[in-house]
């Protein structure tokens, strides 16, 4: 008998194939008895920031001491980075004994969403959790996380993206984003736009739902020393220091904090040192994450519109620097040029590699949309090599920001491990 192999099993479901509905993982979960309904969970969705979000609440319940599950997408290097309790990966014996099993369970295709997203229901239920944080990968409404009967749900922000999917308008985007609220559920967001904050609330509505929102119900300030007092809605911190960098950052911890403040009704106790602890104490890779100084290499998942320019501003607001170079590189289903239009006036100089998925812009092309946009650009043959020619090219004060896209960032966290050329920070 051959042995199971996990990554041929996930290759054969191909990762681009996205399928909206909850018949295959609702129909395979009732042969595992139901795992989501052994421990309860925080479901956090959005446009950006659920990823940061779901961290810091996960690093604070652990410092409280609390056993916590973590699912999160996409991954960077390891696809079990997805599956982690209380910050480490699930064991791969595991992960393969578990992918085995829902295989030969399956009776409904699966997307590789699907498998991965019922391995860890299912991993969380058999390690005993107290508690788990599931970030959304989708949407919402049809995404394969909303089988779980959250605690709260979180909807960070909404953005236009995959428009192909959830609709061309915020209105749409946020009807299936909203998706998530249960009835007679909570709901805390951080949305601003008036037909946005709408649809959420007519969705509260009609569920019976109760609705929180950031900058009404709670709130975050931020200091001149780079602190951040918390007003939430019942509780107070003053002198909160945020790891995680970038100014936008104060907003999802606010709804990090304002999560957990509604999962304390439910028991799970959250102390002020475990809170302050779990926001000093969160990592969370390629957001905004500095790899080394002399010249700075900040690395950012930023990929849609929205994303890039909170990623400008933090450039501009947060950090100092000579010449920016840009390493740039999108998916095609991603509006690449508005985000061109976005970050490269600040770029002195744009390196375009190819990415290892079909799902990439070709860089001829991208390289096309930059002179469309009047700047030029150069094009690599790889991630590695448009590493070393930023190295190559940057000063000591200048700064070198590889984004656009997620998969840019795995394989630029693939590689850099191994270019010496640069002082760690």
């Amino acid at each position: 008998m051959n042995k199971f192999n996990p990554g041929a099993y996930l290759s054969g479901l191909n990762i681009d194939v996205i399928h909206f509905g909850l018949e295959a993982i609702g129909e395979l979960l009732t042969r595992f008895d139901n795992p989501q309904s052994s421990y309860p969970t925080l479901l956090i969705g959005g446009t950006n920031g659920k990823g940061s979000t779901s961290a810091m609440a996960a690093a604070i319940l652990v410092q409280a001491g609390y056993r916590v599950g973590l699912y999160t997408s996409p991954h960077l290097r390891d696809v079990r980075e997805r599956i982690v309790i209380n910050s480490k990966k699930i064991p791969p014996q595991k992960f393969s004994r578990i992918l085995s099993e829902i295989k030969y369970q399956a009776a409904l295709p699966l997307t590789y969403f699907e498998a991965l997203t019922a391995a860890a229901l299912i991993y969380f239920a058999r390690e005993q959790v107290d508690i788990a944080v599931m970030e959304v990968g989708l949407g919402g409404r049809l995404d394969a996380t909303n089988v779980c009967r959250p605690l709260v749900s979180v909807i960070t922000n909404i953005g236009l993206e995959h428009t192909a999917y959830l609709g061309n308008t915020l209105t749409a985007i946020a009807g299936e984003k909203a998706g998530i609220i249960k009835p007679a559920g909570i709901c805390i967001t951080g949305a601003a736009q008036k037909k946005v904050v709408q649809t959420i609330a007519a969705v509260c509505r009609e569920k019976k739902a109760a609705l929180y929102r950031f900058g009404t119900d709670f709130r975050m300030t931020k200091r001149a020393n780079g602190l951040a007092d918390y007003r939430g809605i019942g509780r107070q911190l003053k002198g909160l220091e945020i790891s995680l960098p970038g100014g936008h950052q104060a907003g999802n911890a606010a709804l990090a904090l304002a999560s957990l403040e509604i999962v304390s009704r439910s028991g799970f106790v959250v102390d002020d040192g475990s809170i302050r602890a779990g926001l000093k104490n969160t990592r969370w890779e390629a957001r905004m994450e500095m790899l080394c100084a002399g010249p700075l290499f900040l690395l950012d998942g930023a990929h849609n519109p929205s994303g890039m320019s909170v990623l400008r501003r933090a450039l501009q607001k947060d950090f100092s620097w000579g010449r920016l170079i840009l390493i740039f590189a999108a998916l095609a289903d991603k509006d690449y040029r508005r985000m061109l239009q976005i970050i490269a006036p600040l770029a002195a100089r744009i390196i375009l590699p190819p990415l290892k998925t079909v799902r990439a812009v070709p860089p001829k092309q991208m390289a096309s949309a930059v002179k469309d946009l009047g700047y030029r650009s150069t094009v690599t043959k790889s991630v590695d090599q448009a590493i070393r020619r930023a190295l190559d090219t940057a000063d000591p004060g200048d700064m070198i920001c590889a984004a656009g896209s997620l998969y840019l960032a795995g394989e630029v966290k693939q590689a850099f491990h191994q270019i010496r050329s640069c002082g760690k920070a």
